[in-house]
C-alpha cells in the first residue's frame, strides 16, 4: 500500500521547532537545543526532542541547521582529528604526552575550559549549508526519497517562500512502520 499522505501530515510546524540567529554563541543553541531534546523522566534526560535547531539569519530567513555532530566538532574540535589534535587540544607537545607526564586533573580542567571558550563561537561557524527543501504539499514519498538520498535527518519545509515546519527522519521511520502494525 502506498504512502498517501502528504509532507505537511507529518511534519513538526515550525511553531514547535527549536530556532537561532546565526550570530548567536554557540551556547545559547546547546541551551536551546537540550530544552526541546529532554524530556526529563525521574531526573534523567531521555531523548525526546528534535535533534537539530534551524539557523536564522537576521531578516528571519532560514540559513542553515545544526546538528548535534557539528556542534560537538565546534565544543571539542579533537575528535574529529588524530592524536596530534587531541594532545594539542590538551596544550601539551607530543613529547610530554609520550613521557606520560600529562597530569589527569590538568587534562579534564582544560578540556572544561576549552568546551566553554568554544561555546562562544557564533552558530554560523558551526551550521550545516542547507541541502533540500521542500513543499509542504509533496507526497512524502519525495520527501522519504529525498531525505535517504542525501543522507538527511531533517527537511526545512515551505508553502511558497515561507518556513511552515520540519520534516523528520524519525517521523518517516513511524509513518512507515505504521504500515506493519495495519
Amino acid at each position: 500500500m502506498p504512502i498517501a499522505k502528504k509532507v505537511r501530515d507529518i511534519m513538526v510546524p515550525i511553531s514547535d521547532y527549536a530556532l537561532v540567529k546565526e550570530n548567536q554563541p554557540l551556547r545559547d543553541a546547546v541551551l536551546t537545543l537540550q530544552k526541546v531534546y529532554c524530556e526529563v523522566e525521574d531526573g534523567a534526560c531521555t531523548e525526546a526532542g528534535h535533534r537539530t535547531v534551524l539557523v536564522m539569519n537576521e531578516r528571519g530567513d532560514l540559513v542553515g541547521i545544526l546538528s548535534f555532530s557539528a556542534i560537538l566538532a565546534i565544543l571539542i574540535p579533537e575528535i574529529s582529528g588524530g592524536l596530534s589534535a587531541k594532545v594539542e587540544a590538551l596544550g601539551v607537545t607530543i613529547a610530554f604526552a609520550q613521557a606520560g607526564a600529562v597530569d589527569l586533573d590538568e587534562a579534564r580542567a582544560g578540556f572544561r575550559a576549552r568546551v566553554l571558550r568554544n561555546a562562544e563561537t557564533p552558530v554560523k561557524h558551526a551550521m550545516l549549508k542547507l541541502r533540500g527543501t521542500i513543499s509542504a504539499d509533496a507526497d512524502l514519498l519525495e520527501g522519504l526519497k529525498l531525505m535517504y538520498q542525501n543522507k538527511l535527518v531533517v527537511l526545512p519545509v515551505f508553502e511558497g517562500d515561507k518556513l511552515v515546519g520540519v520534516l523528520r527522519d524519525s517521523d518517516l521511520f513511524l509513518t512507515v512502520a505504521s504500515i506493519l502494525s495495519e
